[in-house]
């Protein structure tokens, strides 16, 4: 009789007795799955830390804790059969040699804002790699530079730069509770990226692991993997660890403003001037404008609100100054206007109190809620009678909780190639549109008429928004665009259909690095990039 040594036995006959107390019944490939990692762990005192299975009084905890679109944490959503939290690269290696031979697709999440659930929720039998001990930030201000790892979130990254110096930053979004790994991979921008560009044009260097284990930094992985890895999505090439940033210089200074203007207020005809001016506006200065639906001073009525927000590199004169001569009919005054810091700008724009930076390390500052996100990209100014429309669809009933985010282009990304990275949507571009409606977790019920309302609403601007393709941004990942074959062959010419929308041109490199580097299309998801040659395609089927 074959005796395996005891310190390889041990950390699963744990899992054994755990399983077997809370009742569990485990089908074989599920044992086969477990059986491998716990021998791999090799340390019992880790298992309960790092593997969570349905029965785990934990499970539910971890698995929804960084769930932030609750549309995808109803009961009939599928779960994943365990949930893996690595403390250190060892045990990522495991999850995925054990995953890759058992059969079980692995789903990769950072901080969970996939507005379309991909880094959480699967059709087929899963388990999710949870990124969330994977938060160390590491700053040098000597070299402006930065590591940041994966499961880190943009709050986290942006409070430990401030700690160290007010005078650097780094050009990434406007909520702090989104996880680095997700957002960078998709290319990622905020306040800052008009003069800087995307978060994704401003890394350095990266470390991951691919499909065959191996841990790579930029030089052995390659540039055309690099390339991919920044602004090609998640969940395709591998598994990025962390990221090397390079810092951007910001003045001790900066101001931001607000000037609300509804319906009655002009508000159509001001954010109509305000197509043709923003994206020429120097590229110190970033400004927005998010379309809502808000009380009217008529009791118990409903108008539409155009909200102008910004924020200039440098002191409240010199941005007065400069809204009164190139945007006059915004009506700027000083009393809507506040010289802070940059990293209390990251406070003002994502929607928090200003009074301490700390909240920037709360994940749970902000309410959660179901929503659908869609998004487009305008190239030519929209007429009246079109934002007219727009505006009026936010009156309807559904509307209640919907928001058209705004953000004027030009400056840094009028320079930079559309071949740069993935990431395609550059010079040409006056601004992109998300539309996101939300509802309560209550409401999920109802889901349906919110969906159907982001519908319309995309439909409506249809002759308004770029063409041929239709583009969208791949961070607001939009499953109506189209979908893979989750768990069969996908084309290129059927993954083409979404797959131009998010990177145009791109998406013939990206299928190209990943057909070189995960050819049997491990690293998948209903929209991650297919290889040319599938496994199920070599089967003849």
């Amino acid at each position: 009789m074959m005796k395996f040594p005891q310190f390889s036995m041990l950390p699963f006959l744990m899992v054994v007795v755990m399983l077997s107390l809370s009742g569990t019944t485990l089908s074989h490939p599920h044992w086969d799955f477990l059986h491998c990692l716990s021998l791999r762990l090799a340390n019992y005192s880790t298992i309960s830390k790092v593997i969570y299975v349905q029965n785990n009084p934990s499970y539910f905890s971890v698995l929804n804790a960084s769930i932030h679109n609750t549309r995808f944490s109803t009961p009939a959503t599928p779960k994943p059969f365990a949930i893996i939290t690595p403390l250190k690269t060892s045990h990522v290696r495991s999850t995925l040699y054990c995953s890759k031979k058992h059969g079980f697709q692995l789903r990769i999440r950072s901080g969970g804002h996939d507005v379309e659930g991909l880094s959480y929720v699967s059709e087929v039998p899963f388990v999710i790699l949870d990124l969330l001990n994977f938060r160390a930030i590491k700053v040098d201000t000597k070299n402006e530079v930065a590591w940041v790892q994966s499961g880190a979130t943009l709050g986290e990254l942006y409070y430990a730069i401030a700690a160290k110096t007010n005078t650097l930053a780094f050009p990434a979004g406007m909520c702090h509770t989104v996880g680095a790994g997700g957002h960078f991979s998709g290319g990622g921008y905020g306040t800052l990226f008009r003069k800087y560009g995307l978060a994704a044009d401003n890394i350095i260097d990266a470390r991951m692991i691919d499909v065959n284990g191996r841990i790579l930094d930029r030089k052995s992985m390659g540039e055309d993997v690099f390339w991919a890895i920044r602004g090609g999505g998640g969940n395709t090439f591998g598994i990025v660890l962390a990221w090397k940033l390079k810092l951007v210089p910001v003045p001790a200074v900066v101001t931001v403003f607000t000037v609300n203007k509804n319906l009655e207020q002009n508000a159509t005809k001001i954010f109509h001037r305000w197509q043709y001016i923003a994206h020429k506006l120097p590229d110190d200065l970033f400004m927005n404008v998010w379309i809502t639906k808000v009380n009217s001073s008529q009791v118990g009525t409903k108008t539409v609100q155009a909200t102008f927000r910004g924020m200039l590199l440098g002191g409240v004169d010199e941005l007065i100054t400069l809204i009164q001569d190139k945007f006059p009919e915004l009506g700027l005054a000083e009393e809507n206007c506040n010289e802070m810091s940059w990293i209390e700008s990251v406070l003002y724009f994502g929607g928090l109190p200003l009074q301490s930076v700390d909240i920037l390390l709360d994940k749970n500052a902000l309410p959660t809620l179901s929503l659908k996100a869609k998004s487009d990209y305008v190239k030519e100014p929209i007429p009246e009678s079109g934002i007219e429309g727009l505006m009026s669809m936010f009156l309807e009933e559904e509307a209640d909780n919907a928001v058209a985010m705004i953000p004027a282009f030009g400056g840094k990304m009028d320079e930079i190639p559309e071949n740069e990275l993935p990431y395609p949507h550059r010079a040409g571009n006056l601004f992109e549109a998300t539309y996101i409606v939300q509802w309560t977790k209550e409401q999920n019920a109802e889901s349906g008429k919110y969906i159907s309302w982001s519908r319309r609403l995309y439909s409506y601007m249809t002759p308004y928004v770029s063409k041929s393709p239709r583009e969208a941004y791949v961070n607001y990942r939009d499953l109506d665009l189209g979908i893979n074959n989750i768990n069969d062959y996908t084309s290129y010419e059927q993954a083409s259909i979404w797959g131009f929308k998010y990177f145009k041109n791109n998406f013939k490199r990206l299928v190209q690095v990943k057909t070189k580097v995960d050819p049997m299309n491990f690293f998948r998801n209903e929209q991650s990039i297919p290889p040319l040659l599938s496994p199920w395609k070599k089967k003849g089927n």
